[in-house]
């Protein structure tokens, strides 16, 4: 959410930002709010003086009545009696105006980087660099469906049952590289110096509306009927509202954490649920860093960050490749974001498996989390990055480590969470 000081200031930045986007429609609301933040200020003037002015009527009137001049005393007592209505509609005006005002902050777009570059959606994302060769074996790869089947560890028929479309269950071998992959990328990151957390996977809906837009929350999140919780789509909601309110130890900053959960998504969309595979589903496990810091710092984080995913994929001999995300690509409350994707040798081209975001102060600024220092007390910035998120990541390592016979190669990273094994299948 943009500083309402900064829109007031520079309304046609913000015009300017919201066509980079490509969302026109909401260009009415810049003038919308700079028109009921005047209203506002203008409704807490006065109010803010007639409370002043109530309190020195009231020493007058204490005054007066000492002096037995009860006639004057009376009269100023219904001069009060009339500021006090004045005020009362005064007062209950302040928080509608307050309310209306922060709904429309809440649907103009964060200011995007100067670096990010403009396009309308993902087909004009910009690829930046390419890490490890992507190569194609001399046979033809299986679908992934197809090599988790060979090692009997895929079984989305039953899930159908228990379960319905979109879920599976992961068998055997299947389950424990899932497991291990989970397991190495936790500890990729404890290596990188950051603390381990498993938060929890349901948050109220003041954390929800703190981290994410309106049109993420219908499209994403599953609601849990009769209460104020919300199934978590990523634990980087759970572990930025952890600091919901709070004024956080500036010499404690950063603060870098790396986290575990299952994430639930509606995946509501076009691109439906897949059939047969896992590619897209209902119910997958994550691996996420979080990053909160001082706002000099958060593009030195953003550049370390997806950096440590690229380290992680390829410790497993899988190629990737970044990809900037262009201006209507970006999410609102994202001031910039890059794309790391795993080359399919069975399709031939690469495939998103993890996304790194900095939202400068935007989540912070919903959800009122400040630092204070010598400079006084600001809105520190956020960021978060997929290490691995499963089945996408299994899929990739499994396509790129298959053998001709169906068995599948384990990378060194990953044979001590495998009993050593080589081998599978």
């Amino acid at each position: 959410m943009i500083d309402i000081k900064f829109l007031r200031e520079n309304p046609e930045v913000v015009k300017e930002n919201i066509r980079k986007k490509f969302q026109e429609e909401k260009l009415p609301l810049v003038d919308e709010v700079i028109a009921l933040d005047a209203q506002s200020r203008k409704t807490k003037q006065e109010a803010d003086e007639l409370r002043a002015n109530k309190n020195k009527i009231s020493k007058e009137i204490g005054a007066l009545m000492a002096q037995g001049k009860k006639d004057e005393a009376e009269a100023k007592k219904a001069e009060v009696a009339a500021q006090s209505k004045r005020l009362a509609e005064l007062e209950e005006k302040e928080p509608e105006y307050q309310e209306k005002i922060t709904n429309i902050m809440m649907r103009i777009p964060q200011i995007i980087d100067d670096s990010v570059p403009i396009g309308k959606d993902d087909s004009e994302n910009v690829e930046l660099t390419k890490y490890g060769e992507p190569a194609v074996p001399d046979f033809e790869v299986p679908y992934h469906a197809d090599i988790l089947e060979k090692i009997s560890g895929l079984d989305k028929e039953s899930a159908g049952r228990t379960s319905g479309n979109g879920f599976y269950y992961l068998m055997g071998d299947a389950a424990r590289i899932h497991s291990a992959m989970i397991s190495y990328a936790r500890d990729f990151m404890i290596g990188k110096g950051f603390t381990y957390c498993i938060p929890p996977f349901m948050i109220r809906s003041s954390v929800v509306n703190g981290v994410m837009s309106f049109a993420e929350m219908e499209a994403m999140m599953y609601k849990i009927e009769g209460e104020d919780l919300y199934l978590i789509g990523t634990s980087e909601h759970s572990m930025i509202g952890k600091f919901k309110g709070q004024i956080v130890n500036e010499a404690s900053l950063p603060i870098t954490m790396t986290s575990y959960s299952p994430c639930f998504r509606k995946e509501v969309g076009s691109h439906g649920i897949e059939e047969r595979g896992i590619y897209r589903v209902h119910q997958f496990e994550k691996q996420e860093m979080v990053v909160l810091c001082k706002p000099e710092d958060s593009m030195d984080w953003y550049n370390k960050m997806w950096n440590f995913t690229v380290e992680f994929f390829r410790s497993l001999n899988v190629p990737v490749r970044t990809l900037e995300c262009c201006s209507g690509d970006l999410a609102d409350l994202k001031v910039k974001s890059c794309d790391v994707e795993a080359w399919s040798p069975r399709q031939k081209k690469y495939f998103e498996v993890g996304s790194c975001s900095t939202l400068g102060d935007a989540q912070a600024r919903r959800l009122g989390i400040r630092t204070k220092g010598e400079n006084g007390t600001y809105f520190v910035h956020t960021l978060n990055n997929t290490v691995l998120a499963s089945p996408r990541g299994l899929i990739a390592f499994l396509e790129n480590n298959v053998n001709e016979d169906g068995s599948v190669n384990i990378p060194e990273a990953l044979r001590p969470y495998m009993g050593g094994q080589e081998k599978i299948g």
